[in-house]
């Protein structure tokens, strides 16, 4: 019901700025753009849901409970903080192994320390995009200001379920 009611809202939102535009031409280039990015995601949504809806049926569920499940305690949530950064592709692709891992039997908190991980510390976006842009320094200062949020928000999470 939740996610109704924020596509609702955000969907009015769109709505309504979309007729703050100033005109005609503002609003079908907002409208050309709207559709371009649709038909950039929305094939590589569909493709990350179906990869892993078979990704989550070729786990194997006791393994996963194992490493990653409520009984793997710290040491799930530790491994799941050590593969996020391993994990190659966008987002489409560490979602939908999230989404597949909780599928097959990992606890919600190392699933969200997974994405977590990925998210600050994807060595694909680190290396391709933030070396060359950001440079040496600006990077590692951000990697070791960031480098507690995973623990914190697994924590966080820990604490609230």
């Amino acid at each position: 019901m939740n996610i109704l009611i924020g596509t609702v809202l955000i969907g009015a939102g769109a709505i309504w700025l979309w007729l703050q535009l100033p005109n005609e031409e503002w609003r079908k280039a907002s409208y050309r753009a709207s559709l371009d990015t649709f038909l950039f995601t929305a094939p590589r949504v569909i493709v990350a849901l179906l990869g892993a809806g078979f990704f989550a049926e070729l786990l194997p569920e006791e393994q996963v409970r194992q490493l990653l499940g409520t009984e793997a305690g710290i040491t799930g949530i530790l491994l799941s903080i050590a593969l996020g950064p391993l994990t190659p592709g966008g987002a489409f692709v560490s979602f939908a192994i999230g989404a597949a891992a909780l599928k097959a039997g990992a606890s919600p908190v190392a699933a969200i320390a997974y994405v977590t991980s990925w998210s600050l510390f994807s060595t694909t976006k680190i290396f391709a995009y933030e070396l060359s842009f950001m440079g040496r320094q600006a990077t590692l200062t951000r990697i070791l200001v960031s480098l507690p949020v995973p623990f914190v928000i697994a924590a966080v999470v820990s604490v609230l379920k």
